[in-house]
């Protein structure tokens, strides 16, 4: 069974529906006892990182996500909370990845935009989440912060700067991409993950 994390970031539907797809059990919780015996924890999101951080301490979750020993997956912002800090909102995160979250620079005549939105590449991937895809491959991000990349970045992708795409340290992976939106790739990557 899979523990959908539900901390009111929103975006669970489209998650939830992914999982459908692929034939996943899931539940959805906020309760931390469901959480800590999952087979697999997902760690979805959007929104502004001080609040989703100040909603997982609210729930006392911090602790439980940190000493998880199943395979994790964070998603977006999901991925962010699991850095060191974020520059959004100045906060000091979970700090599992050996990274901070920084805010892209817009710089229209080169072509990046903030918010960094739609199908981009991944590259340099690493680690059983990606069995089966290439580099190249598209996934589709929404974001308008993103981790640097550092030993734990497992691809690799850019928007003005190159940023972790993915990470991975131990048994806990992040993906900063929406697999649940990225089509065929994106079901690759959740099958994936079930397997591990």
């Amino acid at each position: 069974m899979i523990a959908i994390i539900d901390y009111d970031t929103g975006n669970l539907r489209s998650v939830c529906n992914a999982l459908d797809r692929i034939g996943a059990q899931y539940c959805l919780t906020d309760d931390p006892s469901l959480i800590a015996q999952a087979d697999r924890v997902l760690l979805p999101g959007v929104g502004e990182a001080s609040s989703a951080m100040q909603k997982l301490q609210e729930r006392g979750l911090c602790d439980v996500i940190r000493n998880l020993k199943v395979p994790v997956l964070g998603i977006c912002i999901g991925m962010q909370l699991m850095c060191r800090h974020s520059e959004e909102g100045n906060v000091d995160c979970l700090g599992i990845f050996d990274a901070d979250v920084r805010k892209f620079e817009a710089d229209p005549a080169a072509g990046v935009k903030v918010p960094h939105m739609g199908w981009n590449s991944l590259v340099d991937l690493k680690t059983g989440l990606f069995d089966g895809l290439a580099d190249g491959d598209f996934v589709y991000f929404v974001h308008s912060f993103a981790a640097d990349v550092c030993e734990d970045t497992v691809a690799v992708s850019e928007n003005g700067r190159r940023f972790s795409a993915a990470m991975r340290k131990g048994n806990f992976y992040g993906a900063q991409f929406h697999p649940e939106k990225s089509g065929e790739v994106g079901e690759k990557i959740l099958r994936n993950f079930m397997n591990l």
